[in-house]
């Protein structure tokens, strides 16, 4: 019934079975509206306003806690969209054009590549759903949880994990696509400047034909302290055209994978299925956008939480990658990285960043990641957001996962892999608001 919110909030089934009856005896037991029928955006907006409108106890609305379940997973599977990118589900207009693009980007000049890009995203601000600059929906639909349960409670806390090691409010992980053999030469100058902050990062190396990966620079990242990552096979845009590519190429990615002991896996362009994912030999991905709006593929996962896909854990991407920023808004400030970093550091999420050595080689571009690093460092220092490496944040999810929450001598005690880094925490509901409060 709440298999998505017990993974995610790690509470224990046990406490939450008063309120389960409680709920039941309600005037909403028998209500089914089944988020199998979100088949749009639009579809799923609507979804939304049903679920805001029960979470905050409208007993009209039909909506049952099993159905909010199941629309988390079906916004962070992408399933209320048919987004799917191969050339068996596309127009042969649309994939003969997709396939000519990539066939000639390589002769077309960067300028020309960047009206393309505007022109093919144009009208990409009036797309309801997802909300942009970062969508909630699935944070509103745990709360909403949250909020059913605990008004059940007669006022009592709720205990669950809290989200992040060491009772870190939020946490924030710095990544690098490496696109081009220019990019690959200014690696080292991006993680000397990132060193004067502190802060280590993540480089997705493509393995094939883009540029040479000499083991030297490979094992320059380790040194570093830093993470080397899988960023497709070869980045022709091709990768998800078709079944029998993608499985092909699978197998050449995991024995990349194997080879340079990377953990993790970003797709070229954010393209997906994540259908498919099973088939890549990693642990945890990357490829998934908040909200997808600037992408050529569009959708999003509408969350700014880890989440399990089967046994890969997912680190969606939560703020607008550099690129975006850059070329199709044409901004040149942290405004809207900030804006972004605020509304999901309010939800205690995952702060993720692309950002391109390929595209902050320029003097203004290298200032301004500056800013961003020195940022994210007083952000660490003054609000205990948690700068990790992804490989890092993947460890601390599979511990958690396998955590519990038991009751001895009338003391909850967490227990299982890095238990002694995990703070207990209470969820409240103080004037209809759901607050957390973390046991130090």
């Amino acid at each position: 019934m709440l298999n998505n919110f017990l993974e995610h909030t790690r509470c224990p089934e046990s406490v939450l079975a008063p309120s389960l009856e409680r709920i039941r005896a309600g005037t909403n037991a028998g209500a089914v509206s089944d988020p199998s029928t979100i088949a749009s955006p639009s579809d799923a907006g609507k979804f939304m306003a049903l679920a805001d409108r029960r979470a905050n106890g409208d007993g009209e609305v039909p909506l049952t806690l099993r159905d909010i379940d199941h629309a988390i997973e079906w916004l962070r599977h992408e399933k209320y969209i048919d987004n799917r990118i191969q050339d068996a589900h596309q127009s042969g207009l649309k994939a003969a054009v997709r396939r000519s693009y990539y066939m000639l980007r390589p002769l077309f000049p960067v300028s020309f590549r960047k009206y393309l890009q505007r022109m093919a995203l144009r009208g990409w601000d009036a797309r309801a759903f997802p909300a942009w600059p970062v969508d909630l929906s699935v944070e509103k639909l745990m709360e909403g949880t949250w909020r059913l349960l605990l008004s059940s409670t007669d006022g009592r806390e709720l205990p669950f994990i809290w989200f992040w090691p060491d009772g870190h409010a939020s946490c924030c992980i710095m990544t690098h696509d490496v696109e081009t053999q220019a990019g690959r030469d200014f690696c080292g100058t991006m993680m000397q400047m990132e060193k004067r902050y502190g802060i280590n990062s993540a480089f997705e190396v493509v393995p094939e034909e883009r540029y040479e990966v000499p083991d030297t620079f490979l094992q320059g990242i380790r040194d570093g302290g830093c993470e080397v990552c899988i960023h497709g096979l070869n980045h022709d845009g091709h990768l998800f055209s078709s079944e029998a590519v993608f499985f092909e190429r699978a197998g050449k990615i995991n024995a990349y994978a194997e080879q340079w002991k990377s953990l993790g896996f970003r797709s070229p362009v954010m393209y997906r299925n994540l259908e498919w994912l099973y088939a890549l030999e990693f642990s945890y991905d990357m490829s998934v956008p908040n909200v997808g709006h600037l992408d050529p593929q569009r959708g999003g996962c509408c969350t700014v939480m880890p989440y399990f896909i089967g046994d890969i854990l997912e680190l969606p991407l939560t703020t607008i990658q550099d690129y975006s920023l850059f070329n199709i808004l044409g901004q040149r400030s942290l405004a809207t990285w900030v804006r972004q970093i605020e509304m999901i550091r309010e939800r205690h999420g995952l702060i993720s960043f692309i950002i391109h050595p390929d595209y902050v080689s320029e003097g203004w571009s290298s200032k301004l990641y500056d800013e961003l690093l020195e940022y994210l460092a007083k952000l660490r220092a003054e609000c205990g957001v948690w700068i990790a490496l992804p490989r890092e944040v993947d460890g601390w999810w599979r511990a958690r996962r396998e955590m519990t929450l038991t009751r001895e001598n009338g003391t909850w005690k967490i227990l299982g892999p890095q238990a002694e880094r995990a703070k207990l925490a209470y969820a409240s509901l103080k004037n209809g608001t759901v607050t957390y409060r973390i046991v130090v």
